[in-house]
């Protein structure tokens, strides 16, 4: 069973990554991005909450997104592994995190983190605001999205890394050759522990 995160600053390709890695892997690809974009589209209680702090480029506060996030992460289809996309943001979120884990028997098998140069995520993202209309893809709040990764997922970063459990991947290039790269490293990384196969 695989359990497995990506974690990269907004516009690395995480959303598209994840995709690509949880149809290979056989598991459910879980986005905050879409928890909340879904949640603002039905204007739940906890979508208008979260949508003055998305529209601003503020991270949602950890108690909205660990509520949003254990919610789906209790449902059936993630008992047999997946892959989340935006989560844990924070050391809180990864303290929440942590205690589902225990609380469910079992651990995460790797972290996967995608390296994009700041420049080249600004590029991307007002492209692709252009393209979509998304109210948190103009440049300002581009930049203040990367200086808060920067700030409060950093340190995310490192502590995977001292858990032996983290994958640092280019994440320059197109999809395909991105993908490519994660697959060598987590195959490099798992050859002698077996825990993931992916699909041919």
């Amino acid at each position: 069973m695989s359990r497995m995160l990506i974690i990269g600053p907004p516009g690395s390709g995480k959303g598209t990554q994840a995709e690509q890695l949880s149809q290979r892997l056989g598991i459910v690809p879980i986005s905050t991005g879409e928890i909340f974009r879904s949640n603002i589209g039905a204007k739940t209680a906890l979508g208008r909450k979260a949508k003055k702090h998305v529209d601003k480029g503020d991270f949602v506060p950890d108690e909205i997104s660990n509520e949003m996030v254990m919610e789906r992460l209790g449902r059936t289809d993630s008992r047999q592994g997946f892959l989340l996309d935006g989560y844990p943001r924070t050391m809180e979120q990864v303290d929440t995190f942590d205690e589902f884990l225990a609380k469910s028997g079992c651990s995460l098998n790797m972290a996967i983190e995608l390296q994009v140069n700041a420049e080249e995520l600004v590029q991307r993202l007002v492209e692709r605001g252009k393209q979509s209309n998304r109210s948190d893809d103009n440049e300002s709040v581009i930049r203040r999205r990367i200086r808060l990764y920067e700030e409060q997922t950093r340190p995310i970063i490192s502590t995977y890394a001292e858990r032996n459990i983290l994958l640092q991947i280019n994440g320059i290039g197109g999809p395909r050759e991105v993908t490519g790269r994660v697959l060598g490293a987590m195959e490099e990384f798992l050859s002698a522990s077996g825990q993931i196969k992916t699909k041919s």
